[in-house]
């Protein structure tokens, strides 16, 4: 596949198709596997200009990610793309035991040779920006410094205390950091002053984005410094949005692609792991909006008890299903429900909750036929995808109002779950009419 752009590994699946969808929105074939696909698998997508792998390291250990995101890195480094890109949350929530940004760059810098890592975080069409190496993010339509966020902040497994990045990193990784800051990147000698900078002293490097302009400028930099094998670089999908500027400007890339609204499904099931109060919101709209809701017990579901509880729950939304309603089956109505304390005194319990959930939306869909689902919650997306035994994803329908959520379709060789059409959405992510605009096939 010499032919490609970039190449990507996603730390969780909701924003492994946050990158596929800024991708392919902007007319650049993207196909996303659930794994290092079997080569037939691949040659399917042979036309493809981006191919990502969606993992799961945002919820694993140090220990986790030297075993498998090392030969992980190695498949896309051989792909031969021009940017490898390890993506994160453009929240950066991570932590030193859990979901170590610094350790994946450690991985990745010691496997393509490089002496520093770029690193992208700010999306100003996330409403995300860095200035000065601190990260900002909006919510219900304020900004605030990432550690003052109102949900990132209070993170059931990995809150973000520190705003400063580099001092984040360097809770998860001795390699220095080095700011390339909006002054320098605006600079009319930018590029003499990220060539002193790229000499100095090895490690990583952050580059501001708050703006358009500092995103162009972040992207013109980042394909400056590609070399070949491959440039390795870490962030949000940011990466992508400052990449396509720089595309654009070079004639890589056209226009954005039009897609058709693929309207509106009788019957949609939807099962929810977040505890963010936006899903709450969510939650209650749909509910609202003649979704009928299921209250699960997330310890019923990872105990000794579990295989009941997921069989009371396929019945519960089986037998909705049948009435002719959209079923939503959730943990949790918000932040006052969660019972992560609880859960995470069981070994293992978070990955066993998001595979339960996973079996309860498979079973639903084989069952009574359905076209389409949606996970809900990031670290839920990526075990609950696995048990639908999905293989591969492209885009259905962007969603331009909101971001990094788009509509789906699966692939693979199970026939109950290949052509579904799927929606993975982020805790913090899509509006309060989210479940019924997937529903309808609608962007907005």
């Amino acid at each position: 596949m010499s032919d490609l752009l970039v190449s990507y590994y996603g730390d969780d699946f909701t924003g492994s198709t946050d990158v596929m969808e800024s991708l392919t929105s902007s007319g650049i074939p993207t196909v996303l596997f659930l794994g290092v696909p079997h080569p037939d698998m691949l040659q399917r997508f042979a036309d493809c200009r981006a191919v990502g792998i969606a993992g799961t390291s945002r919820s694993e250990t140090p220990e986790w990610m030297q075993q498998n995101l090392a030969p992980a890195f190695r498949w896309l480094q051989d792909l031969g793309a021009a940017v490898c890109h390890y993506k994160v949350c453009s929240t950066f929530d991570s932590a030193p035991g859990v979901g170590s940004i610094g350790k994946a760059i450690e991985i990745g810098r010691d496997l393509f040779g490089q002496r520093q890592v770029p690193v992208i975080v700010g999306a100003p069409q996330l409403k995300r920006y860095t200035a000065f190496g601190h990260l900002f993010a909006a919510y219900q339509g304020q900004v605030y410094r990432i550690d003052r966020h109102p949900v990132m902040s209070r993170h059931p497994v990995t809150p973000m205390a520190e705003a400063d990045l580099a001092v984040h990193l360097g809770r998860q990784t001795d390699l220095p950091v080095a700011l390339a800051d909006i002054v320098t990147l605006a600079a009319a000698d930018a590029d003499a002053r990220l060539d002193a900078i790229a000499g100095g002293e090895a490690g990583i490097l952050l580059l501001d984005v708050d703006s358009p302009e500092s995103q162009a400028a972040a992207g013109r930099q980042l394909w400056r410094l590609r070399r070949d094998g491959g440039l390795f670089v870490t962030g949000s999908s940011g990466v992508e949005y400052a990449l396509l500027a720089a595309w654009r400007a070079e004639g890589l890339v056209g226009g954005t692609v039009d897609f058709a609204e693929p309207g509106k499904v009788d019957r949609l099931a939807v099962v929810s792991g977040s505890v963010s109060p936006t899903t709450e919101r969510q939650i209650r709209t749909a509910l609202s909006d003649g979704f009928k809701g299921i209250d699960l017990d997330p310890l019923s579901l990872i105990g000794e008890s579990g295989d009941r509880a997921i069989e009371a729950a396929v019945a519960s939304g089986i037998a909705a299903l049948k009435e002719g309603s959209s079923v939503l089956l959730h943990t949790a109505l918000g932040p006052s429900a969660d019972r992560g304390s609880e859960i995470d005194r069981v070994a293992g319990a978070r990955h066993r909750l998001g595979r339960a959930l996973g079996t309860i939306l498979r079973r639903l869909v084989e069952s009574e036929g359905l076209g389409r689902a949606v996970i809900a919650g990031g670290d839920t997306s990526s075990h609950a995808l696995k048990e639908l035994r999905v293989e591969a994803l492209t885009t259905l329908l962007p969603l331009p109002q909101t971001p990094g959520s788009p509509l789906c379709t699966a692939h693979g060789n199970y026939a109950p779950t290949d052509g579904l059409q799927i929606a993975l959405k982020g805790g913090q992510i899509g509006t309060d009419g989210y479940f019924a605009q997937i529903r309808d096939g609608r962007r907005a």
